[in-house]
């Protein structure tokens, strides 16, 4: 057991004027299985990168352990895999690479295989089960699960449980859940570390959130009472100091003495109340900076004249002569949301080609209205670029609307003035989302819409798709979405 200490770490990207991190201080044990967490465009990303040395900070990184980084580089994917594990630790010891594959259910056949002929899944094992080869090493593991059907997921998290040492970013609360014993949050102005799992970590912060909402309300109120009674308190010492300039009672003779004594009490009450007013606002001012925004989206789909929209009877879909899936039945009805589930590799993407339009060889009846129109979310965000204003207008759909659910997606102003192409993984796919949610259509069709994307924004388009009930049809290997949302489960074997 070591500790890693970050001691003041600022840092900013070259041409910045914002800090990503400013001042963070915190203390990591080097056994411990961190998860990492925290909105898309926080810099988790960035933390490894400061840790692996990549930029120059301010503030300071001791560890006395070497950090790795996941998922490596393969530079040449044609490679046999065997090759590719030497490239990355030519002095790995064969029997404990083999000790790791096997945990992760990998076959030695893989190892005299091209690396880019195995399934993603497959390559992610491989990658993780080299990665925990090597010791005295303090293992930076980002985003694992990207691509990794629901039973993969499941058989890689047993893994990392039986294992420590790690910071781990992943979006998948289950995942979380299951493997890790420390959550390293990013906030919105702080970086904070608990012990437990995600859900604990979530259950504590939704105290803290509906704790600070109520102090904040609470102190509101005071602050309105005192600052009347301020004014009203400022208004008394002003008419009773005004006396001493010739007011008098009965004709009596004015005791210039009492109303300035009476005067100056007032003033000092006045001022006491300022300074209670001006204590409740400093108070009020430290509640609420880490409160994450996530209003309600919205969606309105339009109504299909007929309540089937698709129906698939005995469908088998082929790539040359290699069969892809075969006898898939299942029709969608309007207000259905349906999870396609599957391994990798049993066709949920072809059947989702297919209803879209693709030309594609099947065998079987698929039947699915002319007039029906869809709203596809695609695996793919490479293709994107550009400004978001002309991505709106060449989509043909509403700038203010797609902005302003992008905004509820935790995009800041300055994002917009910023090229798509910039974009973290998951504010790419947050654009793809955003622009479905902006299509009039009657079906949703997302493919795996999830990968990148944070657990907070999760929840909100889970929310979202409970609150509308649109007919949507989606591939996704989050479970717990999955669980929450599915109102059909079709298993492709």
């Amino acid at each position: 057991m070591s500790l890693i200490n970050v001691t003041n770490l600022t840092f900013a990207y070259e041409g910045s004027y914002d800090n990503i991190f400013e001042n963070v201080n915190f203390q990591i044990d080097s056994d411990w299985k961190l998860g990492f967490t925290g909105r898309n465009g926080r810099g988790k990303t960035t933390f490894m990168g400061l840790l692996l040395g990549k930029y120059e900070y301010s503030g300071n990184i001791s560890a006395h352990v070497r950090f790795e980084y996941f998922p490596f580089h393969v530079e040449h994917k044609e490679n046999n895999t065997i090759d590719v594990i030497e490239d990355i630790f030519p002095d790995y010891v064969h029997w404990k690479l083999m000790r790791e594959l096997t945990l992760l259910k990998v076959s030695e056949d893989v190892l005299y295989r091209p690396f880019d002929s195995l399934s993603n899944g497959e390559q992610t094992k491989v990658l993780l089960a080299t990665l925990f080869i090597k010791e005295n090493s303090f293992l930076l593991i980002d985003e694992p699960t990207n691509h990794l059907d629901m039973h993969a997921r499941k058989l890689v998290s047993d893994y990392l449980k039986s294992k420590s040492g790690f910071i781990l970013v992943s979006h998948d609360r289950s995942f979380l859940d299951n493997c890790v014993d420390h959550i390293l949050s990013i906030n919105k102005t702080n970086i904070e570390i608990q012990k437990g799992n995600f859900s604990g970590w979530w259950e504590n912060k939704k105290r803290q959130d509906n704790f600070e909402l109520a102090e904040n309300e609470k102190l509101r109120k005071d602050i309105k009472r005192l600052s009347d009674s301020s004014r009203r308190t400022g208004n008394w010492s002003h008419e009773v100091e005004k006396t001493k300039n010739g007011t008098r009672n009965s004709g009596s003779k004015l005791d210039k003495g009492y109303v300035g004594h009476k005067a100056a009490k007032m003033m000092k009450r006045s001022k006491s109340i300022e300074q209670r007013q001006q204590s409740a606002i400093d108070e009020k001012s430290k509640l609420l900076k880490n409160i994450e925004n996530a209003d309600s989206l919205e969606i309105s789909q339009l109504a299909f004249h007929k309540s089937q929209l698709v129906e698939m009877d005995d469908v088998s879909i082929f790539y040359g002569d290699k069969t892809v899936c075969a006898d898939v039945s299942f029709t969608i009805e309007q207000g259905d949301r349906i999870a396609l589930s599957g391994k990798n590799g049993s066709g949920k993407s072809s059947i989702i080609k297919l209803i879209c339009g693709e030309d594609i060889s099947y065998t079987g009846s698929f039947r699915k209205d002319t007039q029906l129109k869809i709203s596809y979310v695609s695996q793919d965000t490479s293709h994107l670029q550009g400004n978001l204003s002309d991505f709106a207008a060449n989509n043909g759909i509403d700038e203010s609307l797609f902005k302003s659910i992008l905004r509820k997606l935790d995009f800041s102003r300055i994002q917009f003035e910023k090229d798509i192409s910039d974009f973290s993984g998951g504010q790419k796919k947050k654009v793809l989302i955003a622009k479905s949610l902006s299509e009039e259509v009657h079906l949703h069709i997302w493919d795996e819409p999830l990968n990148f994307i944070d657990i907070i924004s999760r929840m909100q388009i889970e929310e979202l798709l409970l609150e509308y009930s649109p007919t949507i049809l989606f591939v996704e290997h989050d479970k717990e979405f999955c669980s929450n949302v599915a109102t059909k489960t079709i298993e492709l074997k």
